[in-house]
């Protein structure tokens, strides 16, 4: 579960301030569709994007010796994947997103950067259309923690197409 966000005033609210949005990126398909929305949103009202990629120490904290080649090897295939979804956003809506690398658990540094960033005005999230459910950030968004944030939360299906979201965005 996030833990509960402090309730100060945030600079994303100010009047003419220039919000920007988050996108918790993955390797998942529906990640693409979230990342298109807020790409073409932070296109037509001039906000800017930042895409979040979190390393889990987990994968290889365990490993003596060479678990500081394995972190290396994980924050650079992060950075790698930022790259490309950076450049789709580039090429849908020609904004120019912030890329943020984070270790730790994933709900906890997604919590943490919106603390740190009060530019950060929104979050979005990709749910899977799938039987499986929407993912395990959704869920543990959707749940408790919803009411947590000092931001509002967008959650993109991942089933929608270019054009229902152009007509969204």
């Amino acid at each position: 579960m996030l833990p509960l966000m402090t309730a100060a005033p945030r600079r994303s609210y100010e009047a003419g301030h220039r919000p920007k949005f988050l996108v918790v990126v993955d390797d998942t398909e529906e990640c693409g569709r979230a990342v298109y929305f807020a790409a073409r949103r932070a296109g037509r009202v001039g906000a800017t994007l930042a895409l979040l990629s979190v390393v889990t120490p987990g994968e290889f904290q365990h490993w003596f010796g060479v678990g500081d080649v394995m972190r290396e090897e994980a924050e650079a295939a992060a950075r790698a994947h930022l790259a490309r979804v950076a450049a789709h956003a580039r090429e849908v809506a020609g904004v120019e997103p912030e890329q943020v690398v984070r270790e730790g658990d994933r709900a906890g540094e997604l919590a943490a950067l919106i603390e740190d960033d009060e530019d950060i005005a929104l979050l979005v999230l990709a749910a899977s259309p799938g039987p499986e459910g929407p993912g395990p950030l959704v869920s543990a968004i959707v749940g408790k923690a919803a009411g947590a944030f000092p931001i509002p939360v967008a959650i993109v299906p991942g089933g929608l197409t270019d054009a229902e979201i152009d007509a969204l965005a």
